[in-house]
């Protein structure tokens, strides 16, 4: 599993044109899922994600998590993450989970964990886009804070 994670002060996201997620403070959250992931693999980075202290205190210090600050997250599948450029100048994507189905269910398996992790409203505070589908992602990073995990 291959993650990027970015904190923003707001996201939108779109397909075809139509409005399909919107976030303010929070987390955009891009997920490749890889040939061999487990749900155990899934449920500890969904555990780190929402723990992770990346939001300033107020002493400037990054000393609070999405869920300390009532941020919200928006993950988004992104099989681009698993791309190989070691050979040649096209990229390969066979260290992709397959069949899609597959790595479709892995995703789900993350937003449904991720939502129980962030407790109460956790399915309001955690948004994803459309699996499969080609998105057009509007953010506004603040920091910038970028995570690569």
């Amino acid at each position: 599993m291959k993650a990027v994670i970015q904190r923003v002060a707001r996201a939108a996201l779109s397909v075809s044109g139509e409005a399909v997620a919107e976030i303010g403070r929070g987390l955009v959250v891009y997920v490749g899922v890889e040939q061999g992931d487990c749900e155990a693999d899934i449920s500890a980075f969904c555990k780190k994600l929402v723990a992770m202290r990346i939001f300033s205190d107020d002493n400037g210090k990054m000393n609070l998590s999405v869920c300390d600050v009532g941020g919200e997250i928006l993950l988004v599948s992104n099989f681009t993450l698993c791309a190989d450029i070691s050979h040649g100048n096209r990229p390969s994507f066979s260290l992709a989970m397959r069949p899609a189905s597959a790595a479709s269910d892995m995703f789900d398996y993350c937003v449904a964990a991720t939502r129980t992790l962030m407790g109460e409203n956790g399915a309001d505070r955690v948004k994803c886009g459309i699996f499969g589908a080609d998105m057009l992602i509007d953010q506004a990073n603040d920091g910038p804070v970028t995570i690569i995990y």
